[in-house]
């Protein structure tokens, strides 16, 4: 039976009204302190007919941060900034996840404290630069090493993290394992050479991705606990030996913990079908994701291999998306010139379609 877009999805505790989801989007609009803003607030009130909303990368830790102005959820005045979000979200009948992202070596200096060292699995810098305070392309750090003995505090940062973001309101969260940040440099055998069990072999490389997980669930719930994959993604200087083969292993081993879904960018190449590989071996619930009109979403779930699906750009200058997929109206696009800059502008002032506009 053809899965209609618009019906409601379980998502292990998550209810959605429906099945279309917000996918998580940098936008560079924390305050100081990394604290979610009112503005914020109001961005993703203004998004919250989407059945599930997750948010912009957020770091469980200082160490966590890359990038410029990107939020955080390690400290108290974080999580009293992340409730007014939470709850105008509620409010408007959405469900609100946190996207935890740690991106290890793809750090610049400028972008975080000055006192804050960047770690990954091995000291191997990026050779992709990152965007600096002023948005010009600036050299990664090259990170630390991790010592074996300091993983397991940098996994107990995730759960911190998670506790947290459900003391604020938020329903759940999602570990960002993609986009070359620090999950994905563990699994990736360009980014991981380490000797210990965190690294060489398949089973060593996926080792630190389950254990994120692991305690993410023992700290929330399992049935609130996502993760979002891209299999063969080179973006942030990524390259792996058999990305089928890593990413075949993490789902094996994830798949027992009974996590609420697995958000799967999917981009098929001859080299790798990554949602054929993987829907086989995942018993739950899947949200596609990567570039998808209302067409092609209908069809992946018309073929009853997702279980909900995921847009990102389309949702920046149409708050209202879901209303104009209803309508079959036309999308607006969105001002690339203030994706990352412009307060309000661009962010909060994309006007929502009318009939009356229309005509």
């Amino acid at each position: 039976m053809s899965i209609n877009i618009f019906s409601p999805v379980n998502l292990g505790a998550l209810r959605l009204s429906n099945r279309i989801v917000m996918a998580p989007m940098t936008r560079d609009r924390a305050g100081p302190g990394d604290v979610a803003t009112p503005l914020m607030a109001e961005y993703y009130r203004q998004r919250a007919s989407a059945g599930l909303i997750v948010t912009e990368g957020t770091q469980p830790s200082r160490t966590g941060k890359g990038y410029w102005r990107t939020p955080g959820m390690h400290s108290d005045a974080q999580v009293e900034s992340w409730r007014p979000v939470a709850d105008a979200v509620h409010r408007a009948g959405s469900q609100i996840v946190m996207q935890l992202m740690h991106v290890g070596r793809v750090a610049v200096a400028a972008n975080r404290d000055a006192d804050v060292e960047a770690v990954a699995p091995s000291a191997i810098a990026s050779t992709e630069p990152v965007p600096g305070p002023d948005g010009t392309p600036a050299t990664t750090v090259t990170p630390r090493a991790l010592e074996t003995g300091e993983i397991a505090g940098v996994v107990e940062e995730f759960a911190r993290a998670a506790r947290k973001a459900r003391r604020a309101g938020l329903d759940g969260v999602e570990l960002h394992c993609t986009s070359g940040y620090l999950p994905m440099q563990f699994l990736s055998t360009g980014s991981n050479h380490r000797t210990d069990a965190y690294g060489g072999t398949t089973t060593n490389r996926v080792r630190f991705v389950l254990e994120v997980l692991e305690a993410l669930a023992g700290a929330i719930g399992a049935d609130r606990v996502g993760f979002r994959i891209f299999p063969g993604n080179p973006y942030n200087d990524m390259q792996d030996d058999d990305p089928a083969e890593t990413y075949a292993a993490l789902i094996d081993a994830a798949n027992p913990l009974g996590l609420a879904y697995l958000h799967l960018i999917h981009y098929p190449t001859p080299a790798l079908d990554a949602l054929a590989l993987l829907r086989p071996r995942w018993s739950g619930p899947i949200i596609a994701n990567n570039a998808l009109k209302l067409g092609s979403a209908k069809a992946l779930l018309a073929g009853g291999q997702v279980d909900a699906v995921s847009f990102g750009r389309p949702f920046i200058a149409n708050p209202d998306l879901v209303e104009r997929f209803r309508a079959d109206a036309p999308l607006a696009r969105e001002d690339r010139a203030t994706v990352y800059t412009g307060e309000a502008r661009g962010y909060t002032d994309y006007a929502r379609w009318t009939a009356d506009a229309a005509s």
